[in-house]
């Protein structure tokens, strides 16, 4: 770039090119500085990822003590509540994640001061449609009851020992992506383990809340 006295100045090529450079230069650091705030931005809008619950589903209903034994000859009831947690693990098809249990906890309360049990075990869940969906359950429990009645008029079961296997399976309905009914049959027994094995059915309906 040369300078004359009048005060004007003559740009060489050189000049030119090094003026459209820095031009070019500042137009894109500002688009650079534009579209990473903008990626920012939208960024802060997205949820922030949340680490997997270890919670599942929360059940809570009502049962029929034993209908078909002396424990529910008069129409003995029971509340049930049960805790179902995450599965350990995760399959990368559906078809082999039907085969991965979730573990459970639960218990049945008595209103009538007869058996009352507390179990644990694992819980498989199988959709059948997008709404309707069957379960098996297999597990043990803990009870109060008597381990052996020689009482025939006794409203007890003879339950010959403590714990004892549990076995139940369910039908039920989705009525929504967190709320599920569903009908449950359940069955205590030794399995032959003790001298006693009248074992305990009850059959009953809870209402599942899903996290």
């Amino acid at each position: 770039m040369q300078a004359y006295p009048d005060g004007l100045f003559d740009f060489s090529a050189a000049d030119l090119f090094t003026m459209r450079v820095s031009k070019a230069i500042g137009l894109g650091l500002l688009v650079l500085i534009a579209g990473s705030t903008s990626l920012l931005a939208a960024d802060a809008r997205k949820p922030s990822a949340q680490a997997p619950s270890l919670l599942s589903e929360f059940r809570m209903g009502f049962s029929a003590q034993d209908p078909w034994g002396p424990e529910g000859d008069d129409g003995s009831a029971n509340l049930t509540g049960e805790i179902l947690l995450a599965k350990p693990f995760t399959a990368s098809d559906l078809f082999t994640s039907y085969f991965i249990p979730r573990p459970h906890f639960g218990g049945s309360l008595n209103f009538d001061d007869r058996t009352s049990f507390a179990y644990t075990g694992l819980t498989w869940t199988f959709d059948v449609t997008p709404s309707l969906f069957v379960e098996g359950s297999i597990g043990g429990a803990f009870h109060n009851g008597k381990k052996e009645v020689h009482d025939p008029l006794s409203d007890r079961q003879s339950l010959g020992c403590s714990p004892l296997f549990r076995e139940s399976g369910s039908v039920g309905v989705r009525l929504s992506a967190n709320w599920s009914v569903m009908a449950t049959i359940e069955h205590l027994s030794n399995a032959g383990t003790c001298s006693e094995n009248r074992g305990l059915t009850n059959v009953g309906a809870r209402v599942g809340y899903s996290f």
